[in-house]
């Protein structure tokens, strides 16, 4: 099976949730993220990932362009997005931008 090269790249945001914070979290990314990622130039698809038994999470969304995922890491929608969880994370979130090389 042939795989076609992807331009594609992955905004990874890694995080620890104080304990019993989860559901709360959830509920932003489900209310508030969503819909104003799903409006931004480039935005291809996301996930929020969490262990729920440690609070530890990861964000991965998904960039047409290296340029539409560096304009989310400057821009102010991101700081905003950020905000909506300062008092649910036990530190300040990991960001990493990283390109896709390979998506089955």
């Amino acid at each position: 099976m042939n795989r076609k090269a992807v331009e594609v790249y992955a905004r990874i945001i890694t995080s620890q949730l104080k304990n019993g914070t989860l559901e709360k979290a959830t509920s932003i990314w489900r209310q508030s993220i969503v819909p104003s990622l799903e409006n931004t130039k480039g935005f291809q698809g996301g996930y929020m990932t969490s262990d729920p038994n440690t609070g530890k999470g990861m964000v991965v969304t998904l960039w047409a362009t290296q340029a539409d995922a560096s304009a989310m890491n400057s821009s102010g929608q991101y700081r905003e997005s950020i905000a909506q969880f300062a008092n649910l994370l036990e530190s300040a979130p990991n960001l990493e931008q990283l390109e896709v090389m390979v998506q089955v």
